[in-house]
């Protein structure tokens, strides 16, 4: 599976409203560690699919969500299990131990 990408408008419907993982990518086209984190997310979604889904929110496009759950910093990681906020991550992380936070949760 890989990642999707997801807006303030359906952020509700993909995130909240499901009992799957989801981690949260916050992020800005002109963020070199964004970029520099994306590879490790795409993979994750591909090998990981069935356990989490990866969904990206460009935050420049859309400022809503991101004020609400108080990103201050790009990437910001966020788990959300069960539609609550499991977890934050911020700055970029090796695969490894992004996948270790996953499964810890």
């Amino acid at each position: 599976m890989a990642t999707m990408t997801i807006s303030d408008a359906d952020f509700d419907e993909k995130v909240l409203g499901t009992d799957d993982l989801v981690l949260v990518d916050f992020w800005a086209e002109w963020c070199g560690p964004c970029k520099q984190i994306a590879p490790a997310l795409e993979e994750i979604a591909s090998e990981m699919g069935d356990r989490v889904k990866v969904a990206k929110m460009n935050i420049d496009d859309n400022p809503n969500t991101p004020g609400k759950y108080g990103v201050r910093a790009i990437p910001t990681l966020m788990l959300f299990k069960n539609g609550e906020p499991a977890g934050t991550q911020v700055g970029v992380q090796s695969k490894s131990k992004l996948v270790d936070w996953i499964n810890a949760s």
